[in-house]
């Protein structure tokens, strides 16, 4: 069975504000991170190049330790901070772009950044060095609470704007906040997508379907121990009981809310 570390970031600053500040990871903790994957052998890919490394047909293999860096959302410091750090050690990544926080959006506007975000130029630029622009919805809703037709502008006027305004192709995506559904998922491949990661807290593998590909989340309170013993693989489910514990309670709750909508006719 092939296992892969996926991590997930989101923003890359030393003074975060108050809605960031749990998600978000010091620039010199990052540096020290990235330091110990080349240390330690690892090989980070995109997400893209991972997906297409597992399908067997197009004739690319995985490097003996395959890891993949993600980051949320398109904070503005990832342009200011963690794009420098990536390119000292040589690390591609993949950035999941929310299209209506975009600071420039203009008439496409959506939704509610939760502090500075990339411009459209920025995006452009972290494209054109290599780093892999993904979907991340247009106004970062709770996509499996929509109705399905506003799912699918939310999903189909993400990868429409990316694509056009980046003039890149766009085929991988995360689900905001990590939520899904079958469902969601239908629409995610009938927008044209071919993988998508969600949370999940564990180790990924070939196993996985690649529309629910979970990955490790990174934050402020994770020691470089920790970092260590996940992307390992050494001790996974005890770093994140307590993350995947709520999120199975939560998932249970979510689904009981989307059937009493459903049956009120809301969806």
């Amino acid at each position: 069975m092939i296992r892969v570390p996926i991590l997930m970031y989101h923003s890359v600053s030393d003074r975060p504000n108050d809605e960031t500040r749990p998600h978000s990871v010091r620039p010199g903790d990052l540096d020290e991170q990235l330091a110990y994957l080349s240390e330690a052998g690892f090989s980070p890919l995109t997400l893209g190049d991972l997906v297409a490394a597992l399908n067997k047909n197009n004739g690319r293999s995985l490097p003996a330790k395959p890891v993949v860096i993600t980051f949320d959302d398109g904070y503005a410091d990832f342009h200011g901070r963690a794009l420098p750090l990536l390119d000292k050690h040589g690390h591609p990544a993949t950035v999941f772009l929310t299209s209506g926080w975009v600071a420039d959006a203009g008439d496409d506007a959506a939704g509610r950044p939760l502090d500075d975000m990339l411009t459209w130029g920025q995006a452009r630029e972290a494209a054109q060095s290599g780093i892999e622009i993904g979907g991340h919805s247009h106004s970062h809703p709770q996509l499996d609470q929509l109705p399905t037709e506003q799912l699918r502008q939310e999903l189909r006027r993400n990868k429409g704007l990316l694509e056009d305004t980046l003039g890149t192709p766009v085929a991988t995506m995360a689900y905001p906040y990590g939520y899904s559904s079958a469902r969601v998922r239908r629409e995610v491949r009938k927008a044209g997508y071919f993988a998508a990661c969600a949370v999940g807290n564990t180790i990924a593998a070939d196993r996985h379907d690649m529309l629910a590909i979970p990955r490790l989340t990174v934050a402020r309170h994770t020691t470089i121990g920790m970092f260590k013993r996940a992307v390992e693989g050494t001790g996974v489910p005890l770093i994140y009981l307590r993350e995947r514990i709520l999120t199975k309670g939560y998932a249970v709750v979510r689904r009981t809310r989307y059937g009493l909508r459903r049956v009120r006719g809301d969806v």
